[in-house]
């Protein structure tokens, strides 16, 4: 409770967001924002706010933005790291796969089911197929996944 009433937790909180790393305050505001996440709100019952905040780092190579990923991927408690040169639509949204013993159809989940309520980390973006790319667009913005492969229809929300 000590902690609540302070004035200055929100910097005390951003400086200790990678420690080790000096400057980019605005960096590590940003993922600590991040890592407590927003409030989603419910003004009608047909119409709902996400509370989800998005994180896009972009800089010259060597200014940290790989270190700030690990950091986050070690202090959250929900966390899913991946690269985007080796990061397909299926590997980030989930896959269907024949079971071997069972022979029947199964889903598998990807990084961004993986990170449900966590922080999902790629890596690299730049280096994503814009068709890898684009399949993460549904997950951002409405909360789901759809789904449509060998017989299996479904939305994960």
């Amino acid at each position: 409770m000590k902690m609540a009433n302070d004035p200055a937790i929100s910097s005390r909180v951003m400086r200790s967001i990678a420690p080790s790393i000096y400057g980019h305050e605005n960096i590590k505001m940003a993922l600590a924002l991040a890592l407590f996440g927003g409030v989603e709100k419910q003004p009608t019952d047909s119409h709902r706010l996400r509370g989800d905040i998005n994180v896009l780092l972009l800089g010259d190579p060597g200014t940290a933005k790989s270190q700030f990923l690990k950091y986050v991927e070690k202090t959250a408690t929900r966390a899913v790291y991946t690269t985007g040169k080796g990061a397909s639509a299926v590997g980030l949204t989930a896959g269907v796969h024949k079971d071997p013993v069972t022979k029947e159809w199964t889903l598998e989940g990807g990084a961004l089911v993986l990170a449900d309520k966590g922080v999902c980390l790629i890596d690299e973006f730049d280096k994503m197929n814009d068709q890898d790319r684009v399949s993460i667009h549904e997950a951002m913005e409405q909360q789901s996944i759809s789904i449509s492969k060998a017989g299996i229809v479904t939305q994960l929300q």
